[in-house]
């Protein structure tokens, strides 16, 4: 199989969590820049990644990058790519662009020079004039960034923040993707207790147990490159069977959302039970002053409202305050949140013990952590199997 170079993509500020999540897959060859992380893989390596990252938002097939400051550089460069390799004579190839701080600042313009490039080439290598495009679709994306044209294919199709479970609501207040970024850099292990009380739809805690339990959050949906001829179905297969051998079924979470809106819980519940988790999260109608909890050590994880409309400030206000008296009555808790409020520790009580600048879609927000204290390490449990002295020290 061919080395090929991959890109994923991700929202600002979460490069790293996209990192890891690449390199926990094995892919260590990384590049890590503003908004994508390039990376070295195969055929099965598009199957992996789409299957298995969490906080990505694409995961695009790099086709070259070279310097273009005029449209016949644009035109010739673009037409010596090797597109043959992966365009099939009925291709479907729509080309769309983006151009920040380059000469060739038109991008309707950069669009049609690629489009034709790429005819050019293909009429070549076939042999025909007429490209009917009825086949597989492969999203060609060109952008410019400071003179620098990178050309790639997209092998997602739908972003990957769609699970496939979110079959009923509109645009959620909190990407799937981004949920799971604030899950991992919360340090969150799936044997404790996880909260939510401001869980809306119920992103956050079914994101959760997705991750608690290793199910890749591509498992139920497909992606474009499913459909592309020089990807082997058996590829497909081999990556979902591995998937479902990872999925730990039967762990035992602790996982709860609660909320004041009625049809928002309604909607959570349906998702929970679209994505197979109907005994693994659990959603309460609970105001936020009246969140409580027995398990003695846990996580907060919340995207709270941010009082984006007139008049609401105050509103937002007093449940940030509400928050923070919970977070006193779980004094070994930590809190983790996501909000556009620069001073949140002045409602909270507390200073922020980490912050962190993040972008929920285009509105800029810091990710607030307020840590508690570290459980105590549980005994090890003896083993039949160690030195008698060793069990004598222990128990003396």
């Amino acid at each position: 199989m061919a080395k090929l170079q991959l890109i994923a993509t991700s929202a600002f500020g979460i490069e790293a969590i996209v990192n890891r999540e690449l390199h926990n897959l094995g892919y260590k060859e990384t590049q890590v820049e503003n908004g994508k992380i390039t990376f070295t893989a195969n055929e099965q390596g598009i199957c992996r990644t789409n299957l298995w990252l969490r906080s990505a938002e694409r995961v695009l097939l790099k086709m070259g990058e070279f310097k273009a400051t005029t449209f016949e550089e644009l035109f010739q460069q673009t037409k010596a790519l090797p597109w043959e390799e992966w365009l099939p004579v009925d291709a479907e190839f729509p080309v769309e662009g983006k151009s920040i701080k380059s000469k060739l600042f038109s991008v309707s313009d950069c669009q049609a020079i690629v489009k034709k490039a790429i005819v050019e080439r293909l009429k070549e290598v076939y042999g025909i004039s007429w490209f009917k495009e009825t086949g597989p679709k492969y999203k060609i994306e060109v952008a410019l960034l400071k003179d620098i044209a990178t050309l790639t294919i997209d092998t997602s199709g739908a972003g990957l923040h769609k699970r496939g479970y979110r079959k009923l609501a509109g645009q959620a207040p909190l990407k799937e993707t981004l949920a799971c970024a604030m899950i991992s850099l919360s340090y969150w292990k799936a044997d404790r207790a996880l909260i939510d009380p401001f869980c809306g739809t119920g992103t956050i805690p079914i994101e959760a147990a997705m991750m608690a339990m290793n199910r890749a959050p591509g498992l139920k949906r497909s992606f474009v490159a499913e459909t592309w001829p020089n990807i082997k179905g058996e590829y497909w297969r081999q990556a979902r069977e591995e998937a479902e051998d990872l999925y730990e079924r039967d762990l035992k979470l602790h996982i709860y959302g609660s909320d004041i809106d009625p049809k928002a819980l309604q909607l959570a519940r349906i998702h929970c039970e679209e994505a197979g988790l109907t005994d693994k999260v659990f959603f309460q109608k609970l105001p936020v002053a009246e969140v409580r909890s027995r398990f003695e050590y846990g996580h907060i994880i919340t995207n709270p409202p941010y009082g984006e409309r007139l008049g609401e400030e105050e509103e937002i206000k007093q449940l940030y305050k509400e928050l923070g008296e919970t977070l006193k009555r779980l004094e070994t808790w930590s809190l983790h949140m996501i909000t556009t409020d620069r001073h949140p520790e002045l409602l909270i009580g507390r200073r922020w013990d980490k912050s962190r600048k993040l972008y929920n879609g285009r509105l800029e927000c810091h990710f607030y952590q307020f840590f508690g204290p570290k459980p105590p390490k549980k005994p090890r449990e003896l083993d039949s199997q160690d030195p008698p002295a060793l069990i004598n020290n222990e128990l003396n």
